[in-house]
């Protein structure tokens, strides 16, 4: 009888270790009672986000998985609105990282500068991050890296994250009213790797600026399928509606007539161009490991305005 209850006493013990270790697995929580697997379990199974944020700091401190501990406590944080604690958290203990860390904890930045309206931040780190790519250290110095998009991995190119970063940079230069940078950029942006989005967004910099013809062309090229257009059709409905503002304005070749009051039409690209050799220069003073996708945005210099 002892015998048979001590087997099922281990019987118990078994199928209760297959339980938590299927729950591990499940969930995706590290094994052990440390404080980052407490504020995972609390996070994920339990869905206490509030009680995992002390336990997160607890990993941080102890050095329980620092990388994830503090990547993980910045999006727990985002979600219950202590973003603003969460970019303090991030620029405090960033050093405490890993270099492969680094990049990871630069795009939860952005999204919290994003949701705060942080937006000079969102910019600076915006330009840190070109310059990265420009001398050749992003994707620690490949040139591909692993990413997720809607949930699938996906193989991501430097030609594709240059085109990616200059169109949030050109979209926070839109946030903050400045059209004639927000238009250089996007211009960049649509050399490299041109989509609807960021022509939708390039006209709406130029009716800003009152160049409602040049508008009108872009939004015409969207609606007439110049662009491959992955959604749900509101892409062309935003099209539509600037159209619509454009025709209610009724002023097509005003900014034409201004042209003599202000300077003519090359120095103004002129300035443009210059802004943006500026940009490129403070982020990499050094060309030693220039990438080839730069000298490619170089040779389109004199089609800036086309």
């Amino acid at each position: 009888m002892e015998n048979n209850g001590g087997n099922e006493r281990r019987y118990e013990e078994r199928e209760g270790d297959e339980e938590v270790e299927s729950m591990h697995v499940l969930y995706k929580i590290p094994p052990g009672d440390g404080p980052y697997a407490r504020a995972k379990h609390l996070q994920l199974v339990e869905k206490d986000l509030d009680a995992s944020v002390p336990w997160f700091w607890k990993a941080v401190n102890s050095g329980d998985r620092v990388d994830s501990a503090l990547k993980d406590m910045a999006v727990v944080m985002k979600q219950i609105d202590r973003s603003e604690e969460a970019i303090e958290a991030i620029k405090s203990f960033r050093h405490f990282c890993s270099k492969q860390a680094q990049e990871s904890l630069d795009n939860l930045l952005l999204d919290l500068y994003k949701k705060c309206g942080r937006t000079k931040e969102e910019i600076e780190l915006l330009k840190r991050k070109l310059r990265k790519i420009y001398i050749g250290e992003a994707f620690h110095g490949k040139t591909t890296k692993k990413a997720r998009s809607h949930g699938k991995k996906i193989q991501v190119s430097i030609k594709q994250e240059t085109s990616r970063v200059l169109g949030n940079l050109a979209w926070a230069y839109l946030q903050e009213e400045n059209y004639v940078a927000s238009e250089v950029v996007y211009r960049k942006a649509q050399m490299i790797d041109p989509d609807a989005n960021k022509a939708l967004n390039l006209s709406l910099c130029l009716i800003e600026q009152g160049r409602l013809n040049e508008a009108n062309n872009i939004l015409t090229d969207i609606l007439n399928g110049k662009y491959m257009i992955h959604s749900d059709g509101k892409i062309i409905r935003r099209a539509q509606e600037l159209i619509a503002r454009i025709e209610s304005q009724g002023r097509f070749l005003i900014w034409d007539d201004r042209m003599e009051e202000v300077k003519d039409e090359t120095d103004v690209e002129n300035e443009m161009i210059e802004m943006l050799d500026m940009f490129v220069k403070q982020w990499a003073p050094y060309r030693s490991k220039r990438l080839p996708i730069f000298e490619e945005i170089s040779s389109f210099r004199d089609q800036i305005a086309c």
